[in-house]
């Protein structure tokens, strides 16, 4: 089984499959009123449905954003920020990773997370003509308050718990599952170690920013998950759709 694509409606699939082509790389195509657009490789794709309008990232929804992993951060953002495209100002992020923001041009946010902390990357890590040559959606990120029982459905999916990650100083923690059979370096789910080995895999995790006993509301343009593999649509534990791809 595989996580095939995050749905999303938005005003206008083929304009905003268009900015995700050119200023990130990925590849669009047409699917009847939709569009379809990612990366070659193991990860998801963003599914880009008509029929939205007018969305604005609320941190009391459930949906947040894509995580787009790349293995030179500085490269990608200059490459867009050529484009006209605004973007945060690159930092390492606790002992996260080495991160900035963006928002396509409906206000979906993306962000830009390194294969490699900052101080960790190798030389010559990237292409600076091909910034996103390598580059993977590597996260979809949602808001619980329940983390239990987003682990006991992704559990009856298939899905293994690869890491989690203490953010204490912001008052969350973040949960990261996936349909691998991987096991990662370091046996301490919370270690530090297995952060970097994270972000270079090669398919999409599903990320859970988990702030124990929150009520999220749901997000309106976000219309769940597609994994290729699942026999039939269900709901997950929050109650928005997972559909076969």
């Amino acid at each position: 089984m595989r996580l095939s694509a995050l749905l999303l409606r938005v005003a206008n699939p083929e304009r905003l499959a268009g900015f995700y082509a050119d200023a990130l790389g990925m590849t669009a195509q047409a699917q009847g009123p939709n569009h379809r657009v990612g990366y070659a490789g193991q990860d998801a794709d963003l599914l880009l449905m008509p029929g939205g309008g007018g969305y604005t990232h609320d941190g009391g929804q459930r949906y947040w954003k894509i995580g787009i992993t790349v293995p030179d951060v500085d490269l990608a953002v200059s490459r867009l920020r050529q484009k006209g495209v605004e973007v945060s100002e690159p930092k390492q992020f606790l002992d996260i990773g080495y991160m900035c923001h963006l928002k396509d041009p409906e206000g979906f946010v993306i962000e830009l997370l390194q294969h490699d902390f900052q101080a960790n990357r190798p030389l010559n890590a990237a292409n600076p003509a091909a910034p996103f040559a390598k580059a993977c959606i590597g996260q979809i990120t949602l808001r619980t308050g329940n983390i239990a029982a987003e682990d006991a459905f992704c559990r009856a999916q298939g899905m293994r718990l690869l890491s989690i990650q203490d953010v204490a100083q912001l008052g969350f923690d973040l949960h990261f599952y996936a349909f691998t059979d991987e096991t990662p370096p370091d046996p301490d789910i919370w270690s530090v170690a297995n952060r970097e080995w994270l972000w270079k895999r090669p398919y999409t995790v599903l990320e859970f920013q988990h702030l124990s006993g929150a009520q999220f509301a749901p997000a309106p343009d976000y219309r769940g998950l597609e994994v290729q593999g699942l026999a039939v649509s269900v709901r997950d534990a929050f109650g928005d759709p997972v559909r076969p791809g």
